[in-house]
């Protein structure tokens, strides 16, 4: 195992042996963990904005998912970029700059909605989400990097529970801020008048002014926060400029199946919370409000917040190949039961999925960026453009959905989850590994 350097803020250089106890990170850790917990709850309120905009705009299933193509695409065009940020300047002011343009992002929700412009919106989702990206390239590796190699599935599982946690209140606080008032029927919208019609959608845009207000400020004090924080720098993991790497990350095999790993859990997740207020609302399933049923897609989220929390302890325990494996079969089984049933089964079982999605983005990570050393930069670039599978797989899914209703339509997940087991079993083993099996 190669020997880890750690440069302080004051420019010491520490050499450290592989057999010396590791230094306490807990502080550096508690402090990235905050950026976890932020865009979790920024990418699960697009959940609420589904909704809130397909009935606004009068969209279809297939337009209105359009708000997880413009969002999830920006990890698609940005992520290498991300990387090439990342190895010139560093983790932490990375992570300072990507808040600083996630708070862009959040502010342009405010002219968005002013101008009851749904172009608009999907161009603030991108602006916010390239921030984030720039959060995920530089905050998942740091993370797996913190600390011991065999726990880093382990620890970055940890970090993501408060991801999860942020994707838990988000749909409670969206639903009472952005749903709150009581939309007009859509056999009513259509009979406005062009003027009235415009005023009617810059009157229920308007409940996104605020959440988006405070939102940015935070993210703001965040970036100034993590820009006068002492965070130790993993000189072992980075590129130095000018210097050549005698490895390419087309011979990691585990890195290419992990990114389309990626692809396959982001989208899974993404297509199931996406429609999970409109599935609710179905009179076969629930036949809840949009506000009622944004409430109880905090279950799904919170299940893998839980989840994550217990798959830290699990994870240090079992290997995390067969842990995923496990995972991948239950969602998977779930998924297929909500759609062979109705009622309040059906709306359990597809949120019981969100809990054995739970180790799933962090345990593909952690074994995608396996064995990458100076490439672990590059590498988190993949996988991180991988994510762009939850813009993909959305927008398919709403095409079956309005072929052939949304009750049936989540065969993709089931797909999606079927390549992770596949992953677990084999596509997750690194060089290392597949050497000695020959």
């Amino acid at each position: 195992m190669a020997t880890r350097e750690i440069t302080a803020s004051s420019g010491v250089v520490r050499s450290i042996p592989p057999v010396s106890a590791m230094p306490n990170y807990s502080t550096p850790l508690t402090i990235v963990t905050t950026l976890f917990f932020m865009w979790g709850f920024l990418t699960c309120l697009n959940d609420i904005l589904v909704p809130h905009l397909k009935a606004i705009f009068d969209l279809s299933y297939t337009r209105v998912m359009l708000v997880q193509f413009a969002f999830f695409s920006a990890y698609f065009l940005f992520s290498v970029p991300w990387s090439k940020v990342l190895n010139a300047v560093g983790y932490q002011k990375t992570m300072v700059i990507g808040l600083v343009t996630m708070a862009c992002g959040s502010l342009l929700f405010l002219p968005a909605a002013s101008a009851a412009s749904y172009p608009l919106f999907l161009t603030a989702l991108v602006v916010l989400a390239a921030g984030i990206t720039g959060l995920q390239v530089a905050a998942n590796p740091y993370v797996d990097l913190l600390g011991k190699p065999e726990t880093a599935s382990s620890r970055l599982d940890l970090t993501q529970a408060f991801n999860s946690l942020g994707t838990t209140i988000a749909p409670k606080i969206g639903g009472l801020l952005i749903l709150s008032a009581a939309p007009l029927a859509m056999e009513q919208v259509r009979q406005l008048a062009p003027q009235a019609l415009h005023l009617y959608r810059v009157q229920e845009a308007a409940s996104v002014k605020m959440p988006y207000t405070v939102i940015a400020v935070a993210l703001l004090l965040l970036a100034v926060l993590i820009g006068i924080s002492k965070l130790p720098r993993i000189e072992a993991a980075e590129s130095r400029p000018g210097a050549k790497v005698n490895d390419s990350i087309w011979k990691h095999r585990n890195l290419l199946f992990g990114a389309i790993g990626i692809f396959s859990y982001v989208g899974a997740e993404v297509s199931i919370g996406s429609f999970l207020v409109n599935y609710f609302g179905l009179p076969e399933i629930g036949g809840l409000s949009a506000k009622t049923a944004a409430g109880f897609v905090s279950f799904y989220w919170g299940g893998a917040m839980i989840g994550r929390f217990l798959g830290a302890g699990f994870l240090r325990r079992f290997k995390a190949g067969y842990l995923l494996g496990i995972c991948a079969i239950a969602a998977a089984a779930l998924v297929c039961v909500s759609m062979l049933v109705g009622g309040y089964t059906a709306m359990w079982t597809i949120l019981a999925v969100g809990f054995f999605n739970s180790i799933m983005f962090p345990t593909i990570f952690s074994l995608g960026v396996a064995e990458l050393g100076p490439l672990t930069a590059t590498g988190s670039g993949v996988l991180n453009m991988a994510i762009v599978g939850g813009a993909i797989l959305p927008v398919l899914q709403g095409m079956i959905a309005d072929q052939f209703g949304l009750h049936h339509g989540f065969w993709i997940p089931v797909i999606c989850y079927l390549y992770i087991l596949f992953f677990a079993l084999s596509g997750s083993k690194p060089n290392s590994e597949r050497a000695a099996a020959i």
